[in-house]
């Protein structure tokens, strides 16, 4: 079951087709509803929508009258793109993966969602999100094993992606909730800098680390829709070398405590990866970056739950009852939390984010390589899997990556991370082409 589930679609391919005419829209969106119809029910990547069928050939319509020539028409042409339900879209309402009556949190459609419809994109329908992109998962099951979890908080939009339900979707990470799943769901992840997408129509979980990422099946795809939907992309690719090896990155490892977090065979799996990249004349340097990890940790905690509760404040008062236990803990753990101590937190991390980018500097390095999680994804569907590895980078705002990176016993994929600096998504996308044409993803 597990192969017919697995079939991730190139959205540069698919794009490309579109905009020649083939398929025509209309026989597009019956394969693409069937498609859903027959494997939905069995990873439950998107929210349950009555009526998707008729509401996409609508909208194909209407996109047609508007582009009458598809050669001529916006690049995203008719692709289908699944949304994470806290992203607010015009004409689908928003449950957050919660139990809260929708229209409480109604709200104007998202900027990325304009964005995505300039573009020429169908939305295919909101996937499945933990509540309120937190802890508490949602029924998505990973499509490689549907008995593991797919990761989270984005977990819908992954598993659409990985099961070929869409070849483009939209999650948001505050911690690891683009990286993880992407790296649990075997596809490419992309969480742009901080603020690098409007965050304008998304209900929020922790704004100062809440970011839109996306997920498409290979790093091309990334490619084609992260200059729609980033603000000031720079076409040139944005790479500016600083060493004499020019367009071949220098990649530095944090080694150390933050690296013990992962599992062993995520580890060996990790340094494998690296003996290939060494293999074909990358620079690979250990650097000691996160020696006071544990603390960087707790302060991060600290911002995240803090500002959760503030977000939170009105609906919890009204709706305390209707949260799952996990939102919950985490809402009371916020609200525990002193404005000093909340305060102290985001000293510490503009702090932590001027070392880091000093440490990088002297060290002279283009790219940061991890595991994109700690480990395989977990078996159960009763949480998400821990979000450590991604920690430090989402701290500090930096763009990131997680590309397919071999797989693991029974067959479940694993991910490298690759960290870029921050506001040079850019860069940070074409250096990475030399690290995909290398990585062993079997």
């Amino acid at each position: 079951m597990e192969e017919f589930l697995v079939r991730p679609r190139s959205l540069t391919r698919e794009a490309a087709a579109l905009r020649a005419g083939v398929p025509a829209l209309a026989i597009h969106v019956d394969r693409l509803c069937a498609r859903i119809d027959r494997v939905d029910p069995l990873i439950h990547a998107f929210v349950p929508e009555p009526g998707r069928t008729d509401r996409l050939h609508a909208e194909a319509r209407a996109l047609t009258a508007r582009h009458p020539d598809p050669a001529q028409a916006p690049p995203l042409y008719g692709v289908a793109v699944g949304v994470k339900d806290i992203v607010h879209v015009d004409g689908l309402p928003t449950h957050a993966g919660s139990a809260l009556p929708p229209g409480v949190l109604a709200g104007p459609q998202a900027a990325v969602v304009d964005r995505l419809r300039a573009a020429g994109a169908l939305v295919a329908g909101k996937t499945v999100t933990a509540e309120f992109a937190g802890a508490a998962p949602g029924p998505t099951r990973n499509p490689h094993h549907p008995g593991h979890t797919p990761g989270g908080s984005s977990s819908g939009s992954a598993a659409a992606v990985a099961a070929g339900l869409v070849p483009l979707a939209i999650g948001t990470q505050t911690v690891g909730s683009v990286v993880r799943p992407a790296a649990y769901c075997g596809v490419v992840g992309f969480r742009p800098t901080h603020g690098r997408i409007p965050m304008a129509g998304v209900i929020p979980n922790a704004p100062s680390l809440d970011t839109l990422g996306l997920f498409t099946a290979d790093l091309a795809g990334v490619a084609l829709a992260a200059p729609l939907l980033c603000d000031d992309w720079d076409g040139r690719g944005g790479v500016r070398p600083h060493h004499e090896d020019g367009d071949v990155p220098v990649l530095g490892v944090p080694v150390g405590p933050y690296l013990e977090r992962a599992r062993p065979e995520a580890v060996q799996a990790f340094r494998r990866q690296l003996e290939l990249l060494s293999a074909r004349g990358l620079m690979v340097r250990q650097l000691d970056l996160l020696p006071d990890f544990a603390e960087l940790e707790r302060q991060c905690r600290t911002i995240n739950r803090f500002e959760t509760a503030a977000s939170h404040a009105e609906w919890f008062d009204r709706f305390g009852g209707l949260y799952r236990p996990e939102t919950v803990a985490g809402i009371r753990h916020g609200r525990a939390v002193r404005p000093a101590a909340y305060r102290a937190a985001l000293d510490f991390r503009a702090d932590f984010r001027a070392r880091l980018a000093e440490r990088r500097r002297r060290a002279g390095v283009d790219l940061l390589l991890a595991p994109s999680a700690t480990g395989a994804a977990p078996p159960g569907l009763d949480g998400t899997g821990s979000a450590v590895m991604s920690l430090p980078w989402s701290c500090a705002g930096l763009p990131a990556l997680s590309l397919p990176a071999g797989v693991t016993e029974p067959g479940l994929p694993l991910g490298l991370q690759v960290v870029g600096e921050a506001g040079a998504d850019e860069g940070l996308l074409a250096r990475a082409a030399v690290l995909e044409r290398v990585l062993d993803t079997a």
